[in-house]
């Protein structure tokens, strides 16, 4: 019999109860406790894991004896602080969500808790974990004879209203490139096996939360932009964004290119957004399209509706908890690193910096 794992969890948020309502489908793991200040969200965490404890802190958690790992959940511009609190009371194996940090400030921080941490971190990057995203890097090299361009497409619906409207300030969020498209920038990375050596973006706050007040203040996040990435390899990459396209039949459109053929791939988004009288919703799809012969080959990748109803992300979150519990029974090591973490988000800080400037920025003074 597997060992028996407890999750301790801070923060129980929309994404923080995604997590747990995966943790819920996997066989010999728990949610042990939780630390969730919002009363409204503490209870819906509750009802999702009936078992679990809530406690009043992040010591209060720290402090319950049957854990095995940790879990950050929390906005954005609290992980390293937690981090940091952990490091110094009770370092246990760690799934951190992403962004890993927001603030540039944060990089010796950063740096002194990777030296240090006795155990290993994991940076939920829950996109490398799709279905479909999984075959498109498992196949892209043999598909591609080498990627040389490398494009993502993001057309999305507005973000989500959280406790407390945090995720409306570049102050709280690291700005939209940080806090939303350092999912992209790591599959860049991942996908290209290559590193960053330049950043140009432009980017607007165009349509969405213009009309908003929160205390007086407009929120100031970006909601479309395009970004340029040269990799250290020649090879280079593009992002686009539009958050207010929730009427495509994909969210997300991956197309790697090399000397050989193309690959693609096509993500829905959340199922609960998908109109029921446009009938089901549409299914993730990979397309390869060779140079010779000439001919595009189209496969589904469906993906088990159980899954799909335990959070947005096309089943990832329960993939990646499947590989995260093994890792911490002592089976491997983290596939996302604190590097991969802290790389993604350094892309993200030069693409908010060269969107504001019009300068073509060098990622790797923040990495």
């Amino acid at each position: 019999m597997a060992q028996h794992i407890t999750y301790g969890i801070i923060g129980c948020g929309m994404m923080g109860q995604e997590h747990m309502r995966n943790i819920a489908l996997l066989p010999d793991a728990t949610v042990g406790a939780f630390y969730e200040p919002d009363d409204e969200m503490a209870a819906r965490a509750l009802a999702i894991a009936p078992a679990a404890t809530r406690v009043g802190s992040v010591a209060e958690l720290l402090a319950v004896e049957d854990l095995d790992c940790l879990l950050i959940v929390s906005p954005n511009f609290c992980h390293v602080a937690q981090m940091e609190e952990i490091a110094a009371t009770r370092p246990l194996p760690l799934l951190v969500e992403k962004p890993l940090f927001t603030d540039p400030e944060d990089v010796a921080k950063l740096a002194a808790f990777r030296d240090s941490y006795p155990h290993p971190v994991w940076v939920a990057m829950e996109y490398r974990y799709m279905p479909v995203v999984t075959e498109f890097l498992t196949k892209a090299a043999e598909a591609t004879g080498g990627i040389k361009q490398f494009s993502i497409r993001e057309h999305r619906f507005p973000f989500l209203e959280k406790v407390g409207d945090w995720n409306r300030f570049n102050r709280y969020t690291g700005g939209t490139f940080v806090e939303k498209c350092c999912h992209f920038f790591d599959l860049m990375r991942h996908g290209l096996q290559a590193d960053p050596v330049r950043v140009m973006a432009s980017a607007a706050q165009a349509v969405n939360h213009l009309d908003e007040r929160y205390d007086g203040e407009v929120p100031d996040i970006i909601d479309s932009g395009y970004v340029l990435v040269d990799f250290d390899n020649g090879a280079r990459a593009m992002l686009e964004l539009c958050m207010f396209a929730e009427g495509s039949a994909y969210q997300e459109e991956l197309s790697a290119v090399g000397p050989v053929g193309k690959i693609e791939a096509f993500v829905p988004g959340p199922g609960r957004f998908w109109p029921e009288h446009l009938g089901p919703a549409p299914v993730a799809k990979l397309v390869t399209s060779p140079r010779h012969p000439q001919g595009p080959v189209v496969h589904d990748i469906p993906v088990d509706p159980t899954l799909l109803d335990a959070g947005d992300h096309n089943g990832s979150t329960f993939y990646q908890h499947q590989k995260f519990v093994a890792m911490v029974r002592g089976d491997g090591t983290p596939e996302v690193t604190l590097a991969d973490g802290w790389a993604a988000v350094a892309m993200g800080i030069a693409a908010q910096e060269s969107a504001r400037t019009g300068q073509a920025v060098d990622p790797r003074r923040w990495m």
